[in-house]
């Protein structure tokens, strides 16, 4: 009985490790998305989206490099956003969505250029996760704000 106890705890605790580390997985992939959405991922943006990372997500810094530099080698092989939202959906509350939402947008917009194709990919992105266009706005205006000061 006690085995079995200590079997259940430790498929608990290794079932958290691999949610925390897809979670890792699937924000970087997502943000390199968006900043490859224009067809260039430039330093400033990969400086954002790490800092997101490590600031915002309160990932391991070392782990963000790791998965930042295999998201950017597998760009070109880009998931659905059904993919991402999925997840997300399932293990992010409203908070925390609306804080993916604004990282999003300071990622696009830092390098001084929105793209067409980045603000329709947040549009849909915020429409996926049941975040509504005044709070997607709200968050593109705080976004724009960070980056000004």
């Amino acid at each position: 009985m006690i085995n079995i106890l200590k079997k259940i705890l430790n498929n608990q605790n290794s079932n958290e490790n691999n949610d925390e580390s897809k979670n890792l997985e699937l924000l970087s992939g997502l943000m390199i998305e968006a900043a490859y959405t224009d067809g260039k991922v430039d330093e400033i943006e990969l400086n954002k989206i790490k800092f997101s990372l490590i600031n915002v997500f309160n990932e391991d810094p070392e782990e963000v490099e790791i998965v930042i530099k295999e998201a950017l080698k597998n760009k070109n092989n880009s998931r659905s956003l059904h993919n991402y939202t999925s997840f997300i959906n399932k293990n992010f509350d409203d908070d925390k969505k609306l804080l993916l939402i604004e990282a999003l947008w300071e990622i696009v917009l830092s390098d001084g250029e929105i793209h067409d194709f980045e603000s329709n990919l947040i549009r849909r992105l915020a429409g996926l996760l049941y975040i509504s266009d005044v709070n997607s706005g709200n968050a593109r205006k705080r976004a724009l704000d960070k980056l000004q000061n």
